[in-house]
């Protein structure tokens, strides 16, 4: 069975998300954020894919699978339930569907790891679409080992 690994980076610093994804020998970079940008130094679109090509793995932003900020400000409340109805709305849409053909494509040739914000993949869009995309598929959470300290 292909596994397919999720990586938050709520708790990380860069070079731990780096860390952790080269240790997990995952060889593709799938940011699922709706918008790639991040007050955090190192996680922004940019920044980050630069930093995750340097060490090897490649990069692929997928704005379509991203939770709207219906969404967004519902996992931030805790209202899963929201969270749930607004991100299976999202996964309906024509691009959101694209999307999820291509990073089913791309996971099927690549160790991939799913990117977004929410350290917690439980409560998180990571979940989501797993259940739509790769319910057949082993899950393999990472967790980056030093924790982000400058809050």
């Amino acid at each position: 069975m292909t596994t397919l690994t999720t990586i938050g980076y709520a708790d990380a610093t860069q070079d731990a998300l780096i860390a952790a994804l080269r240790k997990a020998k995952v060889e593709l970079l799938a940011d699922i954020r709706a918008l790639p940008l991040s007050r955090r130094a190192g996680f922004s679109k940019n920044s980050l894919k630069a930093a995750v090509e340097e060490a090897g793995i490649a990069y692929v932003h997928l704005k379509h699978l991203g939770t709207p900020k219906e969404g967004r400000d519902a996992a931030r409340k805790g209202d899963y339930a929201t969270l749930r109805r607004v991100y299976e709305g999202q996964l309906e849409l024509p691009e959101a569907l694209a999307q999820m053909a291509e990073i089913q494509a791309l996971a099927a040739e690549k160790r991939t790891c799913l990117l977004c914000y929410c350290g917690e993949a439980e409560k998180c869009h990571r979940s989501l679409l797993i259940e739509h995309a790769f319910a057949e598929y082993d899950i393999l959470h990472l967790h980056p080992d030093i924790p982000y300290q400058d809050r």
